[in-house]
């Protein structure tokens, strides 16, 4: 009998949550280990790659691969296969995007669990801004502005309250007001989350501003923003360039990432000789003690991110442990005997 066997852990969206996915306190604290171990330079992170179709520029749907390999005490590989779109948003019942993460033993390369991602896209990418907020929003922040009514949108809600203790409100801000009610309604006797459609007003009240829309173009005008604000953007065109060139801090999650991205704001400056590495920091460095974050209650600080490969896998594998833990899931084998070895 072979010593190791090819034996997948599947777990299903149901199981997943009940692995405690939902747990936000856990993913910020995974996310931002991850962020340090990456600063320490224990990941292995290679920029994400998009399949678009028809193309790159104008995806009506695309497919993309976010490989990594997490060292240090966690020693696993992985990837997410994040997907997106635009038809499933017409049809009642059916995610926008749809992802799955694949975990691999490093030694072997056995695959040991496939799992559904979507939910771990939505914790992840709000824990990311958490970590953002944590080092870069002000001590004596009161006011938030949160723009999109979306899934994101929910666990921001979770995220933001957890990271920024001093919150008292939350301005929910979406074009379909409907939307963005039903979502604070969902809080109400929690949280004081006011929905609203009026972007202009809440941005101009708010200490914290996050943006996680699909829109291609910005939709936070640099008058909105207070001098000392801080801006989250988790899309890569949500804000406009006068607000990022202005800022006090300039944070990234993934320069290389960035830069090169085709179409995203960061890219487009680069290009034009207008930002350079040198003037920004990265969330991994701060996370890491290698560059500090807010300095001064006077600081504008911006931070933008497009997501990274290690966060989704070192979030899955936390909750592949606690599902061995608890029996959670099921098993399956790749091979029974493997033919031509």
């Amino acid at each position: 009998m072979p010593q190791y066997k090819p034996e997948i852990l599947f777990l299903k969206q149901e199981d997943v949550v009940r692995a405690g996915l939902l747990d936000m306190k856990m993913v910020l604290e995974v996310t931002e280990k991850t962020f340090k171990m990456i600063g320490e330079g224990q990941i292995i992170n290679p920029p994400k790659t998009m399949l678009g179709m028809p193309d790159n520029d104008n995806w009506t749907s695309f497919c993309m691969s976010m490989p990594s390999y997490i060292g240090g005490d966690v020693d696993i590989a992985g990837f997410k296969w994040a997907s997106e779109s635009v038809f499933n948003a017409t049809q009642p019942g059916m995610p926008y995007g749809v992802d799955v993460v694949m975990l691999s033993d490093p030694k072997t390369v056995y695959p040991k669990a496939i799992m559904d991602g979507t939910l771990i896209t939505a914790m992840r990418t709000s824990a990311a801004a958490g970590v953002a907020a944590k080092y870069l929003a002000s001590k004596s922040a009161k006011t938030a502005c949160l723009v999109g009514a979306g899934v994101i949108g929910r666990t921001m809600i979770m995220a933001m309250m957890e990271a920024v203790p001093s919150l008292e409100e939350i301005y929910l801000c979406d074009l379909d007001l409907p939307k963005a009610q039903a979502l604070a309604a969902e809080y109400a006797g929690k949280y004081n989350i006011i929905p609203t459609s009026d972007t202009e007003s809440a941005a101009r009240k708010a200490d914290v501003i996050v943006t996680m829309t699909t829109s291609r173009k910005p939709i936070i005008q640099s008058g909105w923003v207070k001098p000392n604000a801080t801006v989250i953007q988790m899309s890569v065109n949500e804000i406009e360039e006068d607000i990022l060139l202005r800022a006090d801090k300039k944070v990234v999650d993934n320069w290389t990432q960035l830069s090169h991205g085709a179409g995203t704001l960061i890219n487009r400056l680069t290009t034009e000789g207008r930002l350079t590495e040198e003037m920004c920091a990265t969330l991994p460095q701060l996370a890491a003690g290698q560059k500090p974050g807010r300095q001064s209650e006077d600081e504008l600080c911006v931070c933008c991110t497009y997501g990274i490969g290690s966060v989704d896998v070192a979030v899955a594998h936390k909750i592949y442990q606690n599902a061995l833990a608890q029996g959670i899931g099921q098993k399956l084998m790749l091979w029974d005997d493997p033919l031509w070895v």
